[in-house]
């Protein structure tokens, strides 16, 4: 018999079971609490360890704030900066932590299957949709986000704001990627060849860390604040960097030629007068439309005659954008109003044939003059008003326009006028020197104009006469109406026919007509207001006054005349040239001071110190006697010896300089459409006017350049400037500098004669044929010239 005690202390095989069970319940809730605790304590590391760095991050910023200017050290006193190293070992522990994230995330990468090497190299957005690139990219795992590389570059600029924000994230991503995969490394970085190439990349590169996200439109052309955006988009978009800081070997888009247009000459008048359309009331291009009419068959011979010297075939079609802001109301001039009564019509003449010589090169004219014409034009482009500098789209390829005119753009495209900058072309008579074109130069040395301060290059200034190299030469044309056989049946008289339609310019000039009175009958032409003939006159009596002639009964009393006799004012006008082109000699006034702003109220203001030492310097200087006489018109004496010397001459020919010619103006303006362009940033040296046509001249002791190179029988030309700009070229032309310096003043590239300090150009705006300082001698880069033809060298054509 079994004992019940034993049977108590053995358990059966039911017992056994139902006691694992409760072994293994138990323990499953020891693990369940031990791991529920561990869990806990874990969470709360990582909070406090968050906590710890976000409040490091206060703590550190509060430090900075409150200590900028103690000192700092162990021993600077228990306030100080140095209190920092106390949330170094956090700080550092976080680091740390994120750079092993990053690092695993990139070997995901590195390790992405064969199927998706080849989706990622596959051309991106050229050839695929939205709807693959958003399908493929659910097979593609995220990477962190990193700075743009080598092949963001061409697709990002290529579509730009083209392309929706969420694809561009996209495409972005896989470029990256691929990136990654194939190694790539980035190399955004300017070198020092580079700064020297591209002089303003390292200022547009400072502005755009502080500025990319001033505008949305940086963003769109796929800025991210990285520096190699920064470069992509300065080099790409804006052309101010070098391609090759990121890219050693860049393709040359190659161009599509069936898109380019081609031109001829266009002798379709009608089609002129229909871009000529009043835009109001006030008929502002009526005097415009009335001389083009009257010189129309002259034009059309003109480039006749041109065709057959040189090829004026297969030039591309340019669209040109005319805007004349002295006709708009808002000038308040009254250009408009008074063209037929007596106003100044110098501007006039020089837009006309301005007009005229564009549309019969065959370029597509755009004309405006009113302010709400320029808007229509420039609202039609999204981007005008962005001051993202993209001009692939832009609407026009050359925009010509005065002073007024350059305001009024300014004013409505804003942000927007660094892309228009390079395109401008600004008629401006009596031209801008580089020292007031360069706003920060003019402002620090106190000759700051309302004209001037547009920081252009100079030579984007177009001027009546060619008498500042520094701008370009534009012109006008000598108006001929009347033909041989008008010419026939005119008789020259014993007249003296004096310059002036005003009576104002009469004034103080009594004893010099009464001078000529002696030799010959005095003639004017001066407006006389009905409502005014009360008021006193400055015109002697003695002058036969035929009132303000028409064009052709101007030409006829010009006929007629033996000298036209100039008061001193208007200065520079097209009269004399016209005199002189129908026989007439040209009496021209010499200053014994010569008219500057410094003494002369009619040249205040105007952004040049061009000193006038005659009422026509260019009939003075490039003309000369027999058809031109420059005379002391307060010395009596000379005056009748003058007269004497040409009255004895039987015989008055005419004389037409061919750069005032139709034929001369057409072949100078093709020569600047085809060859100046502005719109490239790259430091580099000129390639027109072609080297062949270039000398360099060691100017005298104060001397400017364009004094010395007239001196040797050239002409200054600034865009050679750089060329010359180096120690080296000093060496060449045997100057040994003991020591070199950098400055940006209108005096350099030259050397102090007596130390051989050498003084380089800093800024290239102020490169200048008219400056000269005294104790230094100018290096002066010239050209030699077509007689006849002064804005043109000999190589030019």
């Amino acid at each position: 018999m079994v004992s019940p005690w034993r049977w108590r202390i053995i358990p059966n095989s039911r017992q056994l079971l139902v006691l694992a069970c409760l072994l293994f319940l138990f323990w499953c809730m020891t693990l369940y609490r031990v791991s529920n605790f561990s869990l806990g304590k874990q969470k709360e590391s990582e909070v406090l360890k968050n906590e710890i760095i976000s409040l490091s991050e206060k703590y550190v910023r509060a430090l900075s704030r409150e200590n900028t200017d103690i000192v700092d050290g162990p021993y600077a006193g228990r306030f100080t900066a140095y209190d920092l190293k106390k949330t170094m070992a956090v700080l550092l522990e976080s680091m740390l932590e994120r750079l092993s994230r990053l690092e695993n995330q990139v070997h995901h990468v590195m390790n992405v299957s064969n199927s998706s090497l080849a989706n990622l190299t596959r051309p991106l957005l050229t050839e695929q949709s939205e709807d693959s690139i958003h399908a493929e990219v659910k097979n593609v795992s995220p990477t962190p986000t990193v700075t743009l590389t080598t092949v963001t570059r061409s697709r990002l600029i290529e579509f730009g704001p083209m392309v929706t924000q969420g694809v561009r994230e996209v495409g972005k991503s896989k470029r990256i990627q691929l990136d990654l995969i194939l190694g790539k490394t980035e190399a955004c970085m300017l070198t020092e060849q580079d700064k020297q190439v591209y002089t303003k990349c390292e200022g547009k590169l400072e502005w755009m860390r502080q500025m990319w996200q001033s505008d949305a439109c940086y963003a769109s052309y796929g800025v991210d604040g990285s520096e190699c955006s920064f470069l992509m988009y300065l080099s790409e978009v804006e052309g101010w960097c070098p391609k090759r800081t990121w890219k050693k070997n860049v393709k040359v888009p190659i161009e599509d030629k069936s898109k380019v247009q081609y031109i001829d000459t266009n002798d379709d008048i009608e089609g002129l007068m229909k871009i000529l359309v009043d835009p109001n009331e006030r008929q502002g291009y009526a005097w415009i439309r009335m001389r083009i009419r009257k010189m129309w068959p002259k034009w059309v011979l003109a480039a006749g005659n041109l065709k057959e010297k040189q090829k004026l075939e297969k030039r591309r079609r340019k669209k040109i954008l005319v805007h004349l802001g002295l006709l708009s109301k808002q000038s308040g001039w009254g250009f408009a109003e008074n063209q037929f009564k007596g106003g100044p019509l110098g501007e006039l003449v020089q837009w006309s044939d301005l007009i005229c010589t564009l549309y019969v090169l065959g370029h597509q004219l755009t004309i405006t003059s009113e302010t709400y014409q320029l808007e229509k034009i420039l609202s039609q482009l999204p981007a005008a008003n962005s001051p993202c500098q993209s001009r692939t789209d832009l609407p026009v390829h050359i925009i010509y326009t005065d002073i007024v005119g350059l305001r009024q753009f300014k004013r409505y495209v804003k942000g927007g006028y660094g892309k228009f900058s390079c395109l401008l072309r600004i008629v401006d008579s009596f031209g801008t020197e580089p020292a007031y074109n360069l706003r920060m130069y003019a402002k620090a040395h106190k000759i700051l104009t309302s004209w001037g301060g547009q920081d252009l290059l100079p030579q984007q200034f177009f001027t009546m006469f060619p008498h500042s190299p520094d701008n370009s030469f534009m012109g006008f044309v000598v108006e001929q109406h009347l033909n041989d056989s008008d010419v026939k049946g005119i008789k020259r008289e014993n007249w003296a026919l004096v310059y002036g339609k005003n009576d104002y310019m009469y004034e103080g000039k009594d004893k010099y007509l009464n001078t000529i009175k002696k030799r010959l009958e005095v003639h004017g032409t001066v407006y006389v207001d009905e409502k005014a003939k009360t008021k006193r006159s400055y015109m002697p009596s003695f002058v036969t006054n035929h009132g303000l002639q028409k064009p052709e009964d101007f030409h006829i009393l010009l006929r007629k005349s033996k000298i036209f006799v100039g008061l001193g004012f208007p200065y520079e006008g097209p009269a004399p040239l016209e005199a002189i082109a129908n026989g007439a000699v040209y009496l021209n006034p010499k200053f014994s001071t010569p008219h500057s702003s410094k003494n002369i109220q009619f040249f205040k203001g105007k952004p040049t110190a061009r000193e006038l030492t005659s009422q026509h310097p260019y009939a003075e200087l490039f003309i000369g006697e027999p058809y031109v006489y420059t005379v002391n018109m307060h010395n009596d004496t000379q005056v009748l010896k003058v007269l004497d010397k040409i009255l004895q001459n039987k015989e008055f020919t005419s004389h037409m300089p061919y750069e005032f010619t139709e034929e001369g103006m057409l072949q100078r303006m093709n020569a600047y459409i085809e060859h100046q362009n502005w719109c490239q940033f790259q430091k580099q040296e000129a390639k027109w006017p072609p080297h062949s046509a270039i000398s360099f001249v060691m100017g005298a002791d104060g001397q400017s350049c364009k004094d010395a190179c007239w001196q040797q029988g050239l002409i200054c030309e600034p865009s050679h400037f750089l060329q010359i700009n180096s120690a080296r070229s000093m060496k060449q032309a045997k100057v040994d500098c003991s020591r070199e310096d950098y400055v940006a003043d209108i005096f350099y590239p030259g050397y102090d004669p007596h130390s051989n300090e050498c003084v380089f150009q800093k800024e290239e705006l102020l490169f200048s044929c008219v400056g000269q300082k005294t104790n230094f001698r100018r290096f002066c880069p010239c050209r030699n010239y077509i007689k006849g033809q002064t804005a043109l060298c000999q190589e030019c054509l």
